[in-house]
């Protein structure tokens, strides 16, 4: 199971720090992301990680959001920095089988890829 934590209200320009602590996550190649849904759109992703730490970013955070893993604790980390009102939404985690590092460079944005996903956690930018 995946929890997310960290969110909050921050005004334009600010940082937010988002946790996934995953429990019975045990596996050891694997793939894991972060996507954000706003009201009536589709979830996008934001931020993805592989077991052997490769990363990747949407263009709309490329240089703002790092995404980090600590695999001793099992937590999965988003550093959100500038943050934009456009920021805006809904942050989910999500967790990929094990395997899923053999696809994550190609899948790791797309939704129907992970089969474990957080409640989410609400980040609010006001202008």
């Amino acid at each position: 199971q995946l929890q997310e934590s960290g969110g909050g209200s921050v005004e334009s320009g600010g940082s937010l720090r988002l946790s996934c602590a995953g429990s019975g996550y045990a596996y050891s190649t694997y793939c894991m992301a972060w996507f954000r849904q706003v009201p009536g759109k589709k979830r996008e992703g934001v931020a993805h990680i592989d077991s052997d730490g490769t990363v990747a970013y949407a263009d709309s955070v490329k240089g703002r959001f790092t995404i980090s893993l600590d695999k001793a604790k099992s937590t999965l980390s988003l550093q959100m920095s500038s943050l934009e009102p456009e920021d805006t939404a809904e942050y989910y985690c999500a967790g990929g089988d094990e395997g899923t590092y053999d696809h994550c460079s190609v899948l790791g944005f797309t939704e129907e890829f992970f089969n474990y996903w957080g409640q989410g956690t609400q980040v609010t930018v006001s202008s």
